[in-house]
């Protein structure tokens, strides 16, 4: 969630933990214990992860909603003169005089209401994670400023939680130092002693900022979060993580009034699909959890284009076609990392034109086939600025339209339809109970591939294509590769009729 705070932010990925690291050294040389720096290091990672909630509202009187918070560190306090710098950006001036009489009447409350937004939603969230008071405390308060002019504007001075004062320096001095290094760093702190900072701090952060500034980049920030932080070593059951990973979906998609709920849903119909198409159950609990994940890249990209009622520019599109791709980076240095390469994958189509890597075929596994149809029956029945929702019939008819020219699965695409309530078209009903894709894997096991071979060929695991083949043998009555060839003969699955028919099916 914290690299979702940088998407969201506008600023690049691993800003929020190289600042949870800088607020974690100061800790440590306040003389924190292992409670006081397990609260500084949530607090950290988590008091900017509600700046999208009211992105729609941001892009509304701001423009680019990402331009916008990128430019909040830069300023002690985003008073009047910040805001009406950024009101209407790029938009043409009568636009901007506009927002301007608007913002004179009711508006001021919605803009000064931004900040508080993202304090609550944080708070939230840490609610939903089970974290303790002591963390929710401080994210309550971490848009405070030492002279008592923050948000909600509650507490001042010493009266702030420690935990709060750090982090709030750390976020600010780490963009500085990125733009100016150290001695940018320091300036700001010093600059913004006993206005946002606590002077006692910022000294003692001047004294020690050549140690404190030092870092890993890349991958080892991640890493070395984790080891600074002892506390970090919780273990959540299979249900806790499906939890976790639902409270991330709606926070994601709360980042526009048309994707409410849009994630969940779609997790929903990926796992039923699956385990109606027969997948094993190891496949059916992944696609349902990449389900959850696999819009969080969308935090990357402004509300400006997300929200846009006209048709998008070239570069706007390129800019979605980016956020598949930010949310397997999202994902790739964590243990989430297996649900980042299925949910990579949601808007790949087997004729090549989907994106963002142009995948075809059968290097598309059938729990992305699945997702992305999923994805794509929710999408259409979901209000989008560019036309209104579409009938569950109408939503139906479009998905098998799509599997008609080769771009989706004709077996996903029929197994998301079943189980939203759709009748389902005759299928070709294979021997033994046989799933489509078990009859391909059974076809490259009967000429003698290995497992290594068949996952390479059909771009799955080693362990999906063991679990398929073990299925199979079972579903077949038979225990070994010679006599599961004589099955596949003897039931016609070889011949070349038979792999058309197929290819024209799916």
């Amino acid at each position: 969630m914290s690299l979702g705070a940088d998407l969201g932010l506008g600023q690049p990925m691993e800003h929020v933990l190289r600042e949870c690291l800088i607020a974690m050294r100061l800790a440590e040389r306040v003389g924190l214990d292992t409670k006081g720096r397990a609260t500084v290091c949530y607090t950290a990672l988590l008091t900017w992860v509600g700046c999208h909630v009211d992105a729609y509202e941001q892009a509304k009187w701001f423009g680019d909603d990402l331009a916008f918070k990128s430019d909040f560190p830069m300023v002690d306090g985003a008073g009047t003169g910040f805001v009406l710098r950024h009101l209407g950006a790029g938009r043409p001036l009568v636009d901007r005089a506009r927002l301007g009489l608007a913002l004179i009447g009711g508006g001021r409350r919605e803009v000064e209401a931004i900040i508080d937004n993202h304090r609550r939603a944080a708070e939230d969230l840490a609610h939903q994670l089970g974290l303790d008071a002591e963390v929710r405390d401080s994210l309550g308060q971490a848009f405070e400023r030492w002279d008592g002019r923050g948000t909600p504007g509650l507490a001042r001075g010493p009266a702030i939680s420690l935990a709060s004062r750090l982090v709030s320096m750390a976020d600010v001095v780490e963009v500085f130092h990125r733009l100016g290094g150290v001695e940018a760093a320091v300036a700001v702190a010093r600059e913004r002693r006993g206005t946002q900072f606590d002077p006692e701090l910022v000294d003692l952060f001047v004294s020690v900022a050549d140690e404190i500034l030092v870092g890993p980049g890349g991958e080892a920030t991640w890493n070395a979060v984790i080891a600074a932080e002892p506390e970090l070593d919780v273990v959540l059951t299979g249900a806790e993580l499906d939890a976790a990973l639902a409270a991330v979906a709606n926070f994601a998609d709360v980042k526009s009034p048309y994707t409410l709920g849009h994630s969940c849903a779609v997790a929903v119909l990926a796992e039923s699909a699956a385990r109606t198409a027969g997948l094993v159950e190891a496949d059916a609990v992944l696609v349902r959890r990449a389900a959850y994940v696999h819009d969080l890249g969308r935090l990357g990209v402004s509300n400006a284009i997300w929200d846009k009622p006209g048709s998008l520019s070239v570069g706007e599109r390129e800019r979605v076609r980016l956020h598949p791709y930010l949310t397997e980076r999202m994902l790739a240095a964590s243990a989430l990392a297996p649900l980042g390469t299925v949910a990579i994958a949601h808007h790949e189509r087997l004729d090549g034109s989907g994106y963002p890597r142009g995948i075809t075929g059968d290097a598309l596994p059938m729990v992305a086939r699945i997702l992305g149809a999923a994805d794509a029956y929710r999408s259409k029945l979901e209000p989008r600025p560019h036309r209104a929702r579409l009938t569950a019939d109408q939503a139906a008819a479009y998905l098998r339209d799509e599997v008609r020219v080769g771009r989706l699965d004709g077996d996903a695409v029929e197994g998301v339809l079943q189980v939203a309530g759709h009748a389902v078209r005759r299928r070709r009903s294979w021997p033994a109970g046989l799933t489509a894709r078990e009859v391909e894997v059974l076809r490259l096991a009967a000429r003698g591939l290995a497992v290594a071979a068949i996952a390479a060929q059909l771009g799955i695991s080693k362990k999906t294509a063991a679990n398929h083949v073990e299925h199979i043998y079972v579903k077949i009555g038979v225990s070994n590769r010679a006599r599961a060839s004589l099955f596949a003969v003897k039931h016609g699955l070889i011949g070349d009729d038979d792999i058309d028919a197929e290819s024209r099916q799916r």
